[in-house]
């Protein structure tokens, strides 16, 4: 995962398309939704006391500003070819089921870019504490991270 070295932002393949997709969608419908939230709120009167008015323009603004910061995230993004990834170590955009050795409890994980993270998804940052701790260590392999909770032991049960 040399991406993050040469200044990029790793990204997964499918993480490319959901934020191309999301990009789009911003571009075209929310921006077509808000001007129509405008444009119906001028009908109303008096701009200078329209507070429908106002909080259209204030959500316009939050638009432009997610757009634009998708935007950067897409210039910066760097595909990381997750195909290859069969090996034996647990690797970027590679899947595996992880015991907490606490609570006994098994998550299935993957190792994702940061902007594509979601841990209620099972998708880890790659820039994370537990995955920086998971990465490159093999099945059967226990791990002990440090978290804000405290020290984790973490056993790789299988990789996916």
């Amino acid at each position: 995962m040399t991406a993050s070295d040469s200044g990029g932002e790793p990204i997964t393949e499918a993480g490319l398309v959901d934020l191309k997709a999301e990009l789009a969608e911003l571009e075209t419908v929310a921006r077509r939704d808000i001007a129509e939230r405008i444009l119906t709120a001028r009908g109303h009167g008096d701009l200078k006391e329209n507070a429908e008015y106002h909080a259209a323009k204030e959500d316009q603004a939050h638009l432009e500003t997610r757009i634009l910061r998708l935007r950067e995230r897409l210039r910066r993004a760097v595909v990381v070819d997750t195909a290859d990834v069969r090996g034996d170590t647990f690797a970027f955009g590679r899947s595996a089921d992880v015991r907490d050795e606490r609570t006994g409890k098994v998550q299935t994980w993957t190792i994702v870019g940061a902007t594509e993270a979601d841990r209620s998804a099972g998708k880890l940052s790659a820039e994370s504490p537990v995955a920086k701790a998971l990465l490159d260590h093999v099945a059967g392999e226990t791990v002990e991270v440090q978290t804000p909770r405290g020290t984790r032991r973490l056993t790789i049960e299988r990789l996916v």
